[in-house]
């Protein structure tokens, strides 16, 4: 059934966005790129394979998130990982995110519209709780973003800029709203839901896990709020790896995952040499998964940010490509995984939070957990005692451990670098800066953010203006409300 209405979604949207286009001469002001009318199951398919459509593209993922978390750097364009943004992957990344939203908001509409729909609760909710993880990808990677205003179709369209403190704490109430909106003895969506089928005790324990993303990255700028949230909701959160939030992608065209190399080789990447390295040291057993042997034999990564043209670097054979599992077909796009929450707890119960079990315990959870993810069922045992929990130095233990394991997910991965600025647990950097010299002088280490598409800076102009004044400069070295590292 998921099959066969993921392969038929699109054909179905295009027709209706035909038709809305091709309304009367009256209805010009209407946005002919969104559906005037449509099921709320169709809206949902689209919403969920765009956002992981351009979450997980080579342009997007590979070129910003993947780098500036740095897992990947640039094989013969090297300017991604030297801080130079592209301008256009950067306006694709806001607009899907936002045309996404638009989406989401749209099946709460046409179900409110409607009123006959006895799944419309369960249906509005799920849309609500997407809609609160697009926003977070969003004001982590910007900051300061369009919020209260930017889903105001035909109302709005020079949407003021909330400040990430205000997004924040709306996103969390709005998280617990849904979550209690829920429930699993009414009709929910029957088909369309590619990540749990409709299933709604899931989309609650999500709806708690990312109660628990939202409040650990604003732990060290507000502690008591974070606890609160934590420890009201880690015991109806995600338990093991059946929880995870994934959007199964297929084995045929177009709904194959974004960086597969089926069809083309992806050589624009290799693996660094900072993740490289640091999993060789630690002899971690997931690393010929994360990376593939090198042409001339070996797994070797490249230093990060290192120019193609520098006199000093190996002909290409000599550096790694990512994985084979990462560029498959059906590498799912991944929302959260258990591993995730079992590291936020763990980070927690290092704060001294009650979570119902002591930081050694979920920091050995969340080692399992990602080893299953990636299928790792030998040499586990030995691995964590060769990382063992230490309460003197949790930043920088559960910090390379949580790296480790959010990987593919680069965007998170760079949040999480920033927020928790951690290091090795011997104390060595485990970052570097780019091994050529930064193209952004401003940034000669890590970019705080991403810079506002350039088309605000016009289309939106008043409110661009101001809220590039709130974060001091839209420049990449702003940083995020909660990033005090």
């Amino acid at each position: 059934m998921l099959k066969r209405f993921l392969i038929y979604a699109w054909p179905v949207l295009f027709i209706f966005v035909m038709m809305a286009g091709c309304k009367d001469l009256d209805e010009i002001n209407h946005d002919p790129t969104k559906p005037t009318d449509t099921e709320p199951a169709y809206l949902l398919t689209s919403a969920q394979k765009s956002s992981m459509d351009f979450l997980y593209s080579t342009l997007q993922n590979g070129y910003i998130g993947m780098q500036y978390a740095q897992y990947w750097t640039g094989n013969s364009r090297v300017n991604d990982a030297q801080y130079a943004i592209d301008e256009n992957n950067n306006t694709a990344l806001w607009n899907a995110m936002y045309n996404s939203l638009h989406s989401l908001d749209r099946i709460i509409t046409i179900n409110n519209q409607r009123g006959n729909n006895p799944a419309a609760k369960n249906q509005n909710a799920i849309a609500g709780i997407m809609k609160v993880w697009l926003f977070q990808v969003l004001t982590d990677a910007y900051v300061n973003v369009p919020y209260s205003q930017a889903l105001k179709e035909g109302e709005n369209i020079t949407p003021a800029y909330d400040k990430q403190e205000n997004i924040y704490t709306s996103l969390i109430d709005t998280l617990q709203r849904q979550i209690s909106a829920l429930d699993p003895a009414q009709p929910t969506f029957d088909a369309g839901d590619v990540i749990y089928n409709g299933n709604v005790a899931k989309w609650k324990a999500l709806g708690h896990s990312l109660l628990l993303r939202l409040a650990i990255r604003i732990a060290d700028v507000s502690p008591e709020k974070a606890r609160t949230v934590i420890e009201a909701n880690y015991a109806s959160a995600m338990t093991d790896n059946g929880g995870d939030a994934r959007f199964n992608y297929l084995t045929t065209a177009p709904n194959k995952f974004p960086m597969s190399d089926i069809d083309r080789e992806i050589s624009d990447f290799f693996v660094s040499k900072t993740l490289v390295d640091y999993m060789q040291s630690l002899n971690d057993p997931r690393l010929p998964v994360y990376a593939r042997p090198s042409v001339n034999g070996p797994i070797n990564g490249l230093e990060y940010g290192r120019s193609a043209n520098d006199p000093g670097r190996l002909a290409p054979a000599n550096y790694s490509y990512p994985g084979v599992r990462i560029y498959s077909d059906t590498m799912p796009g991944i929302l959260m995984t258990y591993p995730e929450v079992a590291f936020t707890l763990a980070e927690a119960a290092a704060r001294g939070w009650n979570v119902g079990e002591g930081a050694p315990a979920l920091y050995e959870k969340g080692i399992r957990a990602s080893m299953a993810f990636w299928g790792i069922t030998t040499g586990v045992d030995e691995y964590i005692t060769s990382v063992p929990y230490d309460a003197g130095d949790w930043k920088n233990v559960i910090g390379t451990q949580k790296w480790l394991a959010l990987y593919p997910q680069g965007f998170q991965a760079w949040f999480e670098r920033l927020r928790l600025d951690f290091k090795q647990p011997n104390g060595d950097s485990l970052f570097i800066a780019p091994y050529s010299g930064s193209l952004d002088q401003n940034v000669p280490y890590v970019p705080s953010r991403l810079t506002y598409p350039l088309a605000e800076q016009t289309q939106n102009a008043a409110a661009y203006q101001k809220a590039a004044a709130d974060i001091k400069g839209d420049t990449k070295a702003s940083k995020s409300w909660w990033d005090l590292n």
